[in-house]
């Protein structure tokens, strides 16, 4: 049991330091540059999606909180209520609820507006100039601006969910 549960808090530091590097780096510091870099942006975020990214982040966050879970159940005697409410448990069940929500709100803020921005950038590349291209070029750009108020709310939350965990063996 010693070598799974120490397979499992690798997994669980590693996957979530991967998950949390990943999203503050492009909330930070790589959508706001794609941003400034105008319609050439547009051809690294889709270098980025031919490569899986929006794919493989939403993957190693769903192994982290499966991880966690894990964790916390085995931390919680199986959720059991009593240890559910020590210190400890109850800081590592609220980063926990915070790197979930993250998640939803990466999914479908994030993940579904990028996605949907990519391809309507797609379809009007292939059209030509006019009121059709006009107008699919602005709601591809309403939900990149959409995504990108999202991430940082995204990082700030995994940062958070980060320190708790951090602290949670010593409260």
């Amino acid at each position: 049991m010693t070598e799974f549960y120490l397979s499992m808090r690798i997994t669980h530091v590693v996957v979530g330091a991967f998950w949390v590097g990943a999203v503050v780096f492009m909330a930070f510091f790589l959508t706001p540059a794609v941003a400034e870099a105008g319609p050439d942006g547009a051809k690294v975020m889709a270098g980025l999606i031919r490569r899986k990214v929006l794919n493989i982040i939403p993957i190693v966050a769903l192994v982290n909180i499966i991880s966690g879970l894990w964790l916390f159940w085995r931390l919680t005697g199986g959720f059991d209520r009593t240890l559910s409410g020590t210190p400890g448990a109850m800081v590592f069940g609220t980063g926990g609820i915070l790197a979930i929500i993250a998640l939803h709100i990466g999914l479908l803020a994030m993940r579904r507006n990028l996605l949907k921005a990519g391809a309507l950038a797609a379809k009007a590349g292939g059209l030509p100039d006019g009121a059709e291209n006009a107008a699919l070029m602005a709601d591809a750009m309403a939900r990149r601006k959409r995504a990108m108020r999202a991430g940082p709310i995204v990082a700030v939350m995994l940062l958070v969910t980060s320190a708790l965990m951090a602290i949670g063996h010593y409260v």
